[in-house]
């Protein structure tokens, strides 16, 4: 067992409030992990991200086993040291790039489709990169193009040079378009890597076990039920979630039961805002998700209701030419640094000319837009009104 105490709060049917302790400090839950694949979050500074309140980040270990290395790390005094962030960190194993390089470059797919219940594949992107069976997978750098090898000892090894606060087992995530056959020998596979991951890390790491098995109800519940067995600290909810929302929410209505009830869960990947609520509703404490910094690169701003609505996404093209003379902030409703300084105008002429600080003013603001809207969803459970906060945000969009 590492070092991972989890306390639950208060609780408001399924939805739950909880204090996540760590061994570089405490988290308030349900929260949301801002994504800092390379040990870094997109265009903002450790200082930007303890202004925002941030209390956990999230970092790749596919990319740092390749860039700069975890050897490097591990001298520099482990991750936290190398990239000057002193609250918890958690490392991803690896296997979702694997599955982003293979079957997802094959298919043209994510994890799941949206907007709602349509969706489209998109051209292939090529023939898979990567070569998968039972000891590990084999895929060459997106660095130098140089051979390489990610098994469930390397990756623990790995993470466990990196010093992460909480470490994932490594898995095979499915494509929404691999049929049932093939996911039940990956998920045959992907716990059987899981047994090794726990029995192979001697660490003060927690540990954390991951569900998959598509959109198939019997495979989901299988896993679930395998993976919840062994002694993980936490357990997450991984892989392919179906075709639509409604598939999504079908995953986490079989798999959370089944989970145990006293640590954490966490959504993988998933952080827009209705799914946020919905997977809290459900009962899942924790998300990440690499929206909020994407949507910035391309000129997004996140929008508050009442103007921020479902049909909308809660955003605005803070880009397009329509704002090139607006006076107001990024959101009239926000208090954040940002919209309490910079007008629409300015922040839009930033992205016309490509000025860096573009980029780092609208990621702070939509960062704080998405923290801000988990302490309001805490704040609500603790206060039993879970569901006002849910209507106020979703039901008039």
């Amino acid at each position: 067992m590492g070092f991972l105490r989890f306390q639950i709060k208060s609780q408001q049917n399924n939805a739950r409030t909880g204090l996540l302790k760590l061994k570089h400090g405490t988290v308030k839950t349900p929260e949301l992990m801002p994504v800092a694949t390379k040990a870094t979050v997109k265009a903002l500074t450790p200082e930007d991200l303890n202004k925002l309140g941030a209390q956990i980040l999230i970092c790749n270990t596919y990319h740092l086993m390749l860039q700069p290395n975890a050897d490097i790390i591990s001298k520099m005094g482990g991750l936290h040291k190398f990239m000057n962030w002193d609250k918890p960190l958690v490392t991803d194993s690896g296997g979702f790039q694997a599955f982003s390089l293979g079957l997802g470059k094959e298919h043209a797919v994510g994890k799941i489709y949206f907007p709602g219940q349509n969706y489209k594949q998109s051209k292939p992107h090529g023939k898979s990169t990567i070569r998968l069976n039972n000891k590990g997978i084999y895929f060459r750098s997106i660095y130098d193009n140089s051979r390489q090898f990610l098994s469930p000892e390397k990756s623990i090894e790995i993470q466990e040079k990196l010093g992460a606060d909480m470490i994932l087992v490594l898995d095979e995530c499915t494509s929404p378009l691999s049929n049932k056959e093939y996911t039940k020998k990956s998920l045959e596979r992907t716990h059987k890597w899981a047994k090794k991951c726990l029995d192979i890390n001697k660490t003060d790491q927690a540990l954390i076990g991951i569900v998959q098995g598509g959109h198939w109800e019997d495979l989901r519940k299988t896993s679930a039920n395998y993976i919840a067995s062994l002694n993980f600290d936490g357990y997450a909810i991984g892989g392919s979630l179906g075709k639509s929302k409604k598939d999504m929410h079908n995953v986490l209505d079989w798999v959370i039961p089944l989970l145990p009830h006293n640590k954490p869960r966490h959504l993988l990947g998933i952080g827009v805002v209705e799914d946020i609520f919905s997977s809290v509703e459900r009962g899942v404490d924790l998300f990440d998700c690499v929206s909020p910094t994407r949507m910035a690169r391309s000129g997004y701003s996140h929008i508050c209701p009442p103007l921020g609505k479902k049909k909308n996404k809660f955003r605005i093209k803070i880009k397009s030419i329509i704002y090139r003379s607006d006076q107001q902030p990024l959101d009239p409703n926000c208090k954040c640094k940002v919209c309490k300084s910079y007008s629409r105008a300015y922040i839009n002429h930033l992205l016309k000319t490509n000025e860096l600080l573009g980029y780092n003013l609208i990621s702070f603001h939509n960062l704080f837009f998405m923290l801000e809207l988990m302490r309001e969803i805490r704040c609500s459970i603790d206060e039993n009104s879970f569901q006002n906060s849910k209507k106020k945000w979703l039901e008039k969009s």
